[in-house]
């Protein structure tokens, strides 16, 4: 019972936040600073605790709440931890006190209501990993969009409008699309079993007709695919990142994209396995697509900040090749790709707005000799560099190797079979890393050696890192290290989940079929 309480008092900190920020003075903006960060690190502190007393042994929900809110309906407030979120709430929590420390020079405007919405999203993005019961995750889901639209449209660049409403738009419709699958999903429910339920744990119990499951995953997958994003849906991120204030774009990359995998490894593939059997060649294909594509695309960026952009529509296709190949294997590396991605994505952003603070420019032809002029700097970028290329000893050759590793043990006996398309996809999956090193170390090529380009970079009057930036550095450079040299703790926490995820997606569910 303490650790519920716990659970919940970490899910409505960033409430208890805003109320704070409310009754601070106007124009104390070093106080609402500090009061922020403090309440983030208290925050990550608990998550951690709670982290420590996870029970890898125990399946299922832990430290769970369930309470009536809407009986009538079956709706309930239930949350907990499990497998499959344990990992991305410790990632929203550890970037949470980051994301603050970032903005404390780069946001000088309505500093008061920009870490309101700061907090506003850490709690909605807490919610929608915790949630249990499907109608709570929607809401949470919705609730994202508010402070997110808001954080680029007044704090974003020239073209914030534009970036605004074409994200709102996309998010938007795939939200509706959901919304009528949620609703259809329970309803069904209902009329098969005669249970009205949210909770995911019923849900998942539901026998639906294949034709029913088809056309419910596609608008479940639409919305997760819009929001991950998958090519050819992917084209609201890059104007979305490049307008976005840092903190926007380090929330973005590092945690507002996972909830695209997390849906679908949570909810759309397990609540729909036949249908996910029926989809898996096109679903791998658009993820192989996205790794191949985005990293072409990434490959020709000017603008420093699309590279990363394009870098994470990559990225994340690896996270759904691992959760397709239904290999315990690979469903592992796709959680700890989600995490790594979410670390190193992040870093490079907040790389990205503190030499931003400094030049005032985006483009990559603007800079060059920043090896010499800001060695600390440089150290810190080349090191997330190699971590985006997968450098062994860092997360991300974890996460990839594992997706790899996954695919392939999938693909094999088919190919054996007959059937070639899956060892096809996980060969073109490693073409991804070739062309992820090309277009990593081009930028590096660029960004940090040779000779300083701009006026501004030859008069040598820059500064390197402070204390504040080089202590966030750290703690992400640290946290990329630690997963990547010792996942055993990580893979142990997820593996029970992964377990659970393989049976319920590979088990049939049509009517009439064995349980």
């Amino acid at each position: 019972m303490f650790e519920a309480g716990l659970l919940n008092l970490v899910l409505f900190l960033p409430l208890f936040g805003i109320g704070l920020l409310l009754v601070l003075p106007a124009g104390y903006h070093e106080l609402t600073r500090r009061v922020t960060l403090g309440v983030m690190v208290l925050q990550f502190g608990l998550t951690a605790w709670l982290y420590t007393q996870f029970d890898n042994a125990v399946a299922g929900l832990q430290f769970e709440t369930r309470l009536p809110w809407i009986a009538d309906w079956g709706v309930h407030y239930q949350i907990g931890l499990d497998g499959y979120n344990i990992l991305l709430v410790m990632l929203t929590a550890f970037l949470g006190p980051l994301v603050t420390a970032g903005a404390f020079s780069a946001i000088t405007k309505d500093v008061k209501l920009f870490y309101a919405m700061v907090f506003l999203i850490q709690f909605a993005m807490m919610g929608t990993f915790l949630a249990q019961d499907l109608f709570l995750f929607y809401i949470f889901w919705e609730t994202m969009l508010i402070p997110m639209f808001l954080m680029i449209g007044i704090w974003g660049g020239e073209r914030r409008i534009y970036a605004t409403i074409k994200f709102f738009l996309y998010t938007a419709f795939g939200s509706i699309l959901m919304l009528a699958a949620v609703i259809y999903l329970v309803w069904s429910l209902q009329t098969t079993s005669g249970v009205v339920s949210f909770a995911f744990a019923d849900l998942v119990q539901a026998r639906l007709p294949l034709h029913v499951q088809t056309w419910l995953l596609a608008a479940f997958a639409l919305s997760f695919a819009i929001k991950v994003p998958m090519v050819p849906l992917h084209t609201w991120l890059p104007d979305a990142h490049v307008e976005a204030p840092t903190a926007g774009s380090v929330i973005l990359a590092g945690v507002l994209l996972k909830m695209g995998t997390y849906g679908f490894m949570k909810l759309g593939f397990p609540l729909f396995p036949d249908a996910t059997h029926l989809f898996t060649p096109v679903l791998m294909t658009l993820a192989v697509v996205s790794i191949v594509y985005g990293a072409c695309l990434a490959l020709v960026q000017d603008d420093i900040k699309k590279i990363i952009a394009y870098s994470s529509i990559s990225h994340l296709g690896y996270v759904m090749l691992g959760l397709l190949s239904l290999e315990l294997t690979g469903i592992q590396g796709a959680v700890i790709q989600m995490v790594s991605h979410g670390l190193v994505a992040a870093g490079l952003f907040l790389m990205v707005g503190m030499i931003y603070e400094r030049c005032h420019s985006r483009e990559l032809a603007a800079y060059g000799g920043l090896a010499k002029l800001l060695p600390v700097y440089s150290v810190f970028f080349m090191i997330l560099t190699l971590a985006s290329v997968g450098l062994p000893t860092t997360s991300g050759f974890t996460g990839e190797f594992l997706v790899l590793l996954g695919a392939f043990t999938a693909a094999w006996p088919q190919y054996q079979a007959g059937h070639s398309l899956p060892l096809v996809l996980a060969v073109g999956a490693v073409s991804g890393i070739v062309l992820g090193a090309l277009y990593m170390l081009r930028f590096a090529l660029s960004f940090l050696f040779g000779e300083a380009k701009a006026p501004h970079l030859k008069e040598h009057g820059l500064a390197d890192l402070s204390g504040r930036e080089k202590a966030i550095l750290g703690l992400i450079v640290a946290a990329v290290f630690a997963l990547g040299l010792f996942p055993g703790d990580a893979m142990r926490k997820t593996e029970l989940a992964a377990k659970a995820y393989q049976q319920l997606v590979s088990s049939p569910r049509l009517p009439g079929s064995a349980p």
